[in-house]
């Protein structure tokens, strides 16, 4: 004879282990999570999110990362113009400029001792 309700889990009986319930229910829920997610998003954006995590890293790592090494080779030879456009990319990529600030710190090296 079948039963009109389908008997409870396991974890729900008793008190006995409080801890495999909690763990059952937080697995349960990254699970339900993880699921919505994955029906939220359709497979097609996948070269979408992709390509703006890539355009992205390139703005804020690459690029900035890039113009600190070029002026610190270039700082004392540098001609009129090649400043003129390395000033002109430092404001446009000046975010990820932010960030590396406080991480690099190129001191000019001077003329000798005094």
């Amino acid at each position: 004879m079948r039963l009109p309700i389908p008997p409870r889990p396991q974890w729900v009986v008793g008190f006995r282990h409080p801890e495999r319930h909690l763990r059952f229910r937080r697995n349960r829920l990254i699970d339900v999570v993880l699921d919505a997610l994955t029906s939220l998003l359709d497979p097609t954006w996948l070269p979408v999110l992709v390509a703006y995590g890539l355009l992205g890293g390139a703005y804020l790592f690459i690029v900035p990362l890039g113009l600190f090494l070029w002026m610190n080779r270039r700082w004392h030879h540098m001609g009129k113009l090649e400043r003129l456009g390395i000033y002109g990319l430092v404001f446009l990529f000046f975010p990820g400029m932010i960030l590396f600030a406080p991480f690099l710190n190129f001191r000019l090296q001077g003329q000798g001792e005094v």
